[in-house]
């Protein structure tokens, strides 16, 4: 249980995958409950376990996972966070995620882009931008090699 607690002090009692709180009083075997996810999958992975609720740890099995947009972002063509995550991890630099019709779309998916990513990847500092272009505004995410 020392494991399982560890993981989810440092990853802030929140799941990894859907980003939601994880209860500590709830049952492991709970559908709802904590569960540490060893990330098989991804065996370049800097933080070998997270935490997940046992719903979102099963459903994922041992294949990656998709990070899913929340539906209130109006986004086209929206990027696959594990692979944005990676290659910024990996290479630093700047990508583009996602499309939007409108400037405060585009900021409010920025705005969640940069506290995902906080979660998603501690310690790989991620900053977003939102540029115009084409009748559109294009959300980029941003780092620097570490």
């Amino acid at each position: 249980m020392s494991l399982l607690d560890d993981v989810a002090r440092r990853d802030s009692w929140r799941c990894w995958v859907c980003d939601e709180p994880v209860d500590a009083d709830m049952s492991v075997n709970d559908p709802r409950g904590p569960s540490v996810d060893s990330r098989t999958a991804d065996k370049k992975a800097k933080v070998a376990e997270r935490l997940a609720h046992r719903a979102c740890n099963t459903r994922k099995g041992a294949v990656k996972v998709v990070i899913a947009w929340p539906d209130r972002l109006r986004v086209v063509e929206p990027a696959p966070l594990i692979t944005v995550a990676e290659r910024l991890e990996r290479k630093g630099g700047r990508e583009l995620v996602a499309r939007c019709p409108s400037r405060k779309d585009a900021q409010e998916a920025a705005d969640w882009l940069v506290d995902r990513f906080s979660r998603l990847v501690p310690g790989l500092p991620v900053t977003a931008s939102v540029n115009a272009g084409g009748g559109q505004y294009l959300v980029a995410l941003a780092t620097r090699r570490r």
